[in-house]
């Protein structure tokens, strides 16, 4: 949180959309969800609106010079690097911004996120007539990189009809044929998809899932979705991927709904506030790709406990309980030299196509710490190494995605063996808490050799962030060498750390002894404070 709002040369963003006379909606709320995320907002004004909390009395557009000339304006010195619409009122104004976004375009990557205010949520007055509808259709959304519509604006987009109950997956599916690169469908205010959750559906080419908060009581929301466009485009200016942004704008906007307050004697204003981005009862769960019907009764449930448990996690302050060191071995020979030493965690990470070689190593490892007070971890290869008698499994969130549902299922069966789970991306530790394994890989914490991957080195700051928001045990992994490092992450509040090639010396004993020193150290050091995270992927154009 220090971090974003210091910083020295924040972010720019635009805001085309309406003024709120009650300060509700529209740029009102996007000023201060940009400001919880330390953006600065340059709000341009497409609308004026005579509204109070019970409703819109009069929507005034703006002469599309009035806009232009903002525009113009402000692209002569404040290029931004994203763009967040509200409401337009008017096809003129829709296309002075989209000749607008074409000309910053042919100087580099500006992200636009596309909030379709189509109508007043209190009130139910419209915003936007047929004409105005079939621009979006044809000029705004092939330019779009996030599209963030309620149920209720995605059939107005597609010109459904309003009791048209279609899946939302497949509306979000429908918008983005018509060109919007990514889409999330914002479910706050629909309880009909699940009583107890807030759930919104993604859609976008790195990830798409459901995502899942508690339900909240509170009646004051206004500006719920401008605040949540608004905040996903911050996020994309901090260099956020889309699924990332995503994850803190549904962060952002749950805390807001939550602290909302009333302003009059209607539906009072949402209130976002920096302290958002550190608070773990607000960190959701995401469902896989392929994922695609509506959460199950069991799912529901675990999502529900997972949140729950969380959110007394944030209230007690207290780490989960440490699970010492751990070290991975690539074959059954190199996890017993490991296990001769005492290291109470271990994995085997044995890559091989072929089926018997795997089932051979799995089942001497296996019997290599046998009575040897360890419990050994099988990285990927799930159904083999149940078959071969295994008790806990590491699984990457690829092969995670690549189980057969019904083996899926098994492993989430109440008895079934310990699961570990890599992250790399706040999507992915959203993922991956929604299993409610019995810990969470971060990494790679520093640069690491033993794989080629796309993630930035997380650091100690994302590996705090992880341990304070997860809500499980987080192991941190990757370019860990020297005992120092191993202190860093206990103080950091990693529940483990993993040792991969660190051991691989002549005098292997007194290595450990020095990490197992190291690590006592960091677990009795004053806890590191945990900031906002940072990117781990690289933000390419059009990848929202």
């Amino acid at each position: 949180m220090k971090d974003w709002l210091l910083d020295p040369q924040p972010p720019l963003i635009w805001s085309v959309a309406g003024t709120d006379s009650g300060g509700g909606a529209g740029l009102s709320a996007d000023a201060r969800a940009a400001a919880a995320l330390g953006v600065h907002l340059c709000p341009v004004v497409a609308a004026v609106t005579a509204q109070h909390s019970r409703g819109v009395e009069a929507v005034h557009a703006l002469p599309a010079e009035a806009l232009r000339s903002q525009l113009a304006a402000l692209a002569g010195d404040m290029r931004p690097a994203a763009i967040k619409t509200g409401l337009l009122a008017s096809v003129a104004a829709l296309r002075e911004l989209c000749a607008s976004v074409d000309a910053l375009r042919r100087q580099g990557t500006v992200a636009l996120v596309v909030d379709p205010v189509l109508g007043a949520s209190a009130g139910g007055a419209a915003f936007a007539d047929a004409a105005l509808l079939q621009a979006y259709r044809e000029e705004l959304l092939p330019r779009c990189d996030l599209l963030t519509p309620n149920r209720a604006e995605a059939r107005r987009l597609l010109g459904l009809p309003p009791e048209d109950a279609g899946p939302v997956p497949a509306l979000a599916a429908a918008l983005r044929r018509l060109g919007a690169r990514a889409v999330v469908i914002t479910g706050g205010d629909d309880a009909g998809l699940a009583p107890d959750l807030a759930l919104d559906w993604l859609d976008a080419p790195l990830a798409s899932g459901w995502l899942a908060l508690p339900r909240l009581p509170s009646r004051h929301h206004h500006g719920s979705g401008c605040s949540f466009a608004s905040a996903a485009a911050a996020a994309l200016a901090r260099g956020f991927v889309g699924p990332d942004a995503v994850v803190l704008a549904k962060m952002l906007a749950w805390c807001a709904v939550r602290d909302g307050h009333a302003a009059g004697a209607g539906a009072g204003p949402v209130r976002a506030t920096p302290g958002f981005v550190l608070d773990p009862a607000a960190l959701p769960v995401m469902g896989f790709d392929d994922e695609i019907a509506l959460p199950d009764a069991a799912t529901q449930v675990r999502w529900g406990q997972v949140l729950l448990t969380a959110a007394k996690a944030a209230d007690s302050r207290e780490p989960p309980a440490p699970l010492g060191l751990y070290a991975i071995g690539a074959d059954a020979r190199r996890v017993a030299a490991l296990a001769a030493l005492g290291l109470p965690e271990l994995q085997l990470r044995f890559k091989s196509a072929d089926p018997a070689r795997v089932n051979a190593e799995i089942r001497a490892a296996l019997a290599a710490v046998d009575g040897r007070g360890c419990r050994l971890w099988i990285n990927d290869h799930a159904a083999l190494a149940l078959e071969a008698g295994a008790r806990a499994l590491h699984l990457g969130q690829e092969d995670w995605a690549a189980l057969d549902p019904s083996l899926r299922t098994r492993l989430l069966a109440p008895g079934g063996p310990a699961l570990g789970l890599s992250s790399h991306s706040l999507w992915e530790l959203a993922r991956a808490r929604g299993l409610a394994p019995h810990y969470i890989a971060c990494g790679p914490v520093w640069p690491t050799l033993t794989k080629d991957m796309p993630w930035r080195p997380q650091g100690l700051a994302n590996l705090a962030w992880w341990a304070r928001l997860a809500g499980r045990p987080v192991v941190a992994i990757g370019g860990l060498l020297e005992p120092e490092q191993v202190r860093a992450c206990a103080a950091a509040g990693a529940a483990s750390a993993c040792l991969v090639r660190a051991l691989d010396r002549p005098d292997a004993a007194a290595e450990l002894a020095r990490f197992q020193a190291a690590w006592a150290e960091g677990l009795a050091a004053p806890r590191l404070p945990a900031g906002p995270p940072r990117p781990s992927l690289e933000a390419q154009a059009g990848s929202a």
